[in-house]
């Protein structure tokens, strides 16, 4: 394996092995040693990558602004995208240890502040800039004022994943996401456009043969 690939992947295992630990254990609990035994690595390793738990933190952190950034194209129809969004956000955190102890980090503030405040703004400034897509498309109701409602769904998920984790192990969270949907897109978006807004989740879905928004 050339030596570049094989950084790549020991920097890979050094974040995944880290935040294994992080989301079972919370920031503050989590030592090195631990991270480096999930991570399979040795210490100097981990060292060579991150020079400090901080900075483990802060890469995990970036790793779901990174995630994010990825989710949507400048041509994804905006409403539908934020809805799919969080469907991907919810997979995310049932399946991937980075996004839970990112998550785990950020609603704990346990983790750097400008990575915490990052954390949030990443989601708040998406989502702003989804909606603005929708109004210029004429998708939005006139009143809606995109940054305030960004701020209140992003808020909403986060509020919703927490009360999912604790009463059922996230089990039930894409059932509550869905509700969450029913009340938020009938406020915001034209009554004649909302038949085009599959607010269910994918799975559940069937092919519709009118355009999104």
């Amino acid at each position: 394996m050339p030596q570049q690939q094989r950084a790549i992947d020991t920097r890979r295992n050094a974040l995944v092995g880290s935040a294994v630990v992080i989301d079972r254990l919370g920031y503050e609990t989590a030592t090195i040693a631990e991270m480096v035994h999930e991570s399979g690595i040795t210490k100097g390793a981990l060292y060579f990558h991150f020079p400090s738990k901080e900075a483990v933190a802060e890469a995990i952190i970036a790793e779901q602004a990174e995630w994010l950034s990825q989710q949507y194209g400048t041509d994804d129809p905006p409403v539908q995208t934020v809805v799919d969004i969080s469907y991907a956000f919810v997979e995310a955190l049932i399946s991937d240890p980075l996004m839970r102890a990112s998550i785990r980090m950020t609603i704990d503030r346990a983790a750097p502040p400008e990575s915490i405040v990052h954390g949030y703004s990443s989601w708040i400034t998406a989502v702003t800039e989804l909606l603005d897509r929708a109004r210029d498309a004429g998708t939005l109701k006139d009143d809606v004022k995109t940054s305030e409602t960004a701020y209140t769904i992003t808020s909403a998920v986060t509020g919703l994943q927490l009360t999912s984790a604790a009463l059922s192990q996230r089990r039930d969270l894409p059932e509550r996401v869905e509700n969450l949907w029913a009340l938020i897109i009938p406020a915001v978006v034209r009554p004649e456009l909302l038949p085009r807004v599959e607010i269910r989740p994918p799975q559940r879905r069937r092919r519709k043969n009118v355009s999104p928004v």
